[in-house]
């Protein structure tokens, strides 16, 4: 019986390797398009041209902003991507205002999870145009 327990172990053990031998994406860390997905398809979008256009200079942003981190890369991003806009100023306003709702909505929402957080976040979100 002890024999047929330590084979049954020994099989399990070496069956369940397997399991955590799976290797990691190539593109593992990097953002947006490079790990292989889409945050957003451009092809379902009311205007899909406006839709690349902005995508493209989102990546020339995080490009122009590649070995910062934290704090200083957003802001280097937020910079540089309205550096791009038709309207920098009104672009940045833009930026700013968002940053303050969504500060807003984690306060409000900070101490809930799971369902009841996405409730709260739907709840707080601003109404789309």
């Amino acid at each position: 019986m002890k024999l047929s327990v330590s084979i049954l172990g020994a099989v399990l053990l070496a069956a369940s390797t397997g399991l955590y031998a799976q290797a990691p994406k190539a593109d593992a860390g990097k953002g947006g398009e490079a790990r292989g997905e889409r945050r957003f398809d451009c092809s379902q979008a009311k205007d899909p041209k406006g839709c690349e256009e902005r995508r493209a200079r989102i990546e020339k942003s995080r490009a122009a902003c590649e070995g910062k981190k934290g704090e200083e890369r957003r802001d280097c991003v937020e910079k540089s991507f309205c550096a791009q806009a038709k309207d920098p100023v009104k672009c940045e306003a833009s930026l700013k205002e968002r940053a303050a709702h969504r500060e807003k909505i984690r306060e409000a929402c900070k101490d809930k999870k799971g369902e009841e957080l996405k409730a709260c976040i739907r709840e707080h979100r601003p109404a789309r145009k």
